[in-house]
């Protein structure tokens, strides 16, 4: 499906290009990037393709969407977060939010990710339950990004290499540590320690083993492992249509 952006004003550009400055200073003094990568995921990845409801649409900014399960934690960025957004009125949520998950990844080494501003916020908030379970496998994956969100199975492995990112907190999710050496740098370790097997100190999950052992991702795994500029392409592409999930559909 393409897309038709809507036309912003000069004014509203110009904070967008502030307001990323402010963020890469913030997000790299509080190494709080994996936290808002998150937040800017779990604000998109609502999106229902078939009734057009949920998505990077601001709502996350609301305590009862907050209070989600899967969404444990989230309050800790959107709190962090409010001193910036008090300076940029002008800015939509839906756009800060999809602006400070495409900083985080660019601060801690990782692609460019484009970004389209333009996002208007809505009031409805997406019925729990959404959001992919990381105890589940490949059937699960592919029922909640691709019938879902709309999204590919290359999209669903680019993503989970976000996971070279940050680490698991028991008290939020049940699982603890990371599942890299290095959690701070966006890189495709996330891959190849995967394919290296288990070590002690780091994580794999469920929703991450399946990738190994299902024939389709798999493959995309092993390309990714070998070549991080391609896992670079792929992952800026998904998470370019993540965050735009029904947003500017022409």
């Amino acid at each position: 499906m393409g897309k038709c952006y809507p036309t912003v004003g000069e004014e509203y550009k110009k904070a967008v290009e502030k307001c990323k400055r402010k963020l890469r200073g913030f997000i790299a003094e509080k190494n709080c990037a994996p936290l808002m990568l998150r937040l800017a995921w779990h604000s998109a990845g609502t999106f229902d393709v078939k009734t057009r409801t949920g998505g990077p649409f601001g709502t996350m900014r609301h305590a009862s969407e907050l209070g989600h399960g899967a969404n444990n934690g989230l309050d800790i960025a959107v709190r962090l977060l409010d001193p910036i957004k008090e300076q940029f009125p002008i800015l939509s949520y839906a756009d800060f939010y999809q602006l400070a998950g495409v900083v985080a990844v660019e601060v801690t080494g990782g692609p460019d990710v484009p970004y389209h501003p333009g996002r208007e916020d809505k009031l409805d908030l997406p019925p729990e339950g959404r959001l992919p379970d990381a105890t589940k496998g490949s059937d699960h994956l592919r029922t909640v990004f691709k019938t879902q969100m709309g999204l590919s199975d290359k999209d669903i492995v680019a993503l989970s290499g976000g996971h070279t990112l940050g680490r698991c907190h028991k008290e939020r999710s049940g699982f603890e540590g990371p599942w890299t050496a290095n959690p701070l740098i966006f890189d495709n370790s996330y891959f190849k320690e995967l394919l290296s097997g288990e070590k002690e100190g780091l994580l794999q999950l469920p929703s991450d083993k399946t990738l190994l052992s299902d024939p389709v991702f798999r493959p995309l795994v092993e390309k990714y492992a070998a070549d991080e500029d391609a896992f670079f392409d792929d992952y800026a592409e998904a998470h370019l249509k993540l965050s735009e999930l029904g947003f500017a559909d022409a």
